[in-house]
């Protein structure tokens, strides 16, 4: 752990859709359970494509349907996990396979240990086997519409309590 807080960092492609949806729902769930003081969650990308873009429309839409209105930055800078956000993170969140082997690519090895995909925190899913981690993909919202951004917001707000509930199992440890 860095230093009095510890960092969890969601990470997609881009950095415009899940990552940030993911950021927004975790740092919510983290200020309920009274945590929002000692856990700081942000998002990145493996990819600088969308660098300096905002929080995609749809993304931003589906959050406010779901009550996150107030809680969405309204300065959102997507961009590249920065050698930085590396070093101070203590808990990466991949929201596919894709991204978490892009991500390992970029971590030194003592930092590869503290990767797990976003949803192998949901008891609900199967433990897939090395290789056959894209079995527990979040859903990519990008190339649909309304619907496959309410499915992906479902599984991170589905997921986002067992997360909550293992770092402050490591905040007691």
């Amino acid at each position: 752990m860095t230093n009095d807080t510890y960092t969890v960092m969601t990470v997609c492609t881009g950095n415009i859709c899940r990552s940030p949806m993911g950021e927004i729902i975790l740092r919510h769930f983290f200020n309920e359970r009274g945590l929002g003081d000692r856990v700081n969650v942000e998002s990145s990308g493996v990819s600088d494509e969308e660098w300096s873009h905002p929080i995609d429309p749809r993304a931003v839409h589906v959050l406010r349907q779901r009550g996150y209105g107030d809680e969405i930055p309204r300065d959102h800078f997507a961009h590249r996990i920065s050698r930085d956000e590396i070093e101070r993170t203590d808990l990466f969140l991949p929201m596919t396979a894709s991204h978490m082997h892009a991500l390992l690519r970029q971590l030194p090895p003592s930092k590869r240990g503290e990767v797990h995909m976003y949803r192998s925190f949901d008891p609900d899913l199967p433990t897939p086997k090395a290789g056959h981690e894209s079995q527990i993909d979040l859903v990519d919202p990008w190339y649909g519409g309304q619907h496959e951004f309410e499915v992906a917001i479902d599984q991170i707000e589905h997921v986002a309590p067992y997360i909550v509930d293992w770092v402050e199992q490591q905040l007691q440890g």
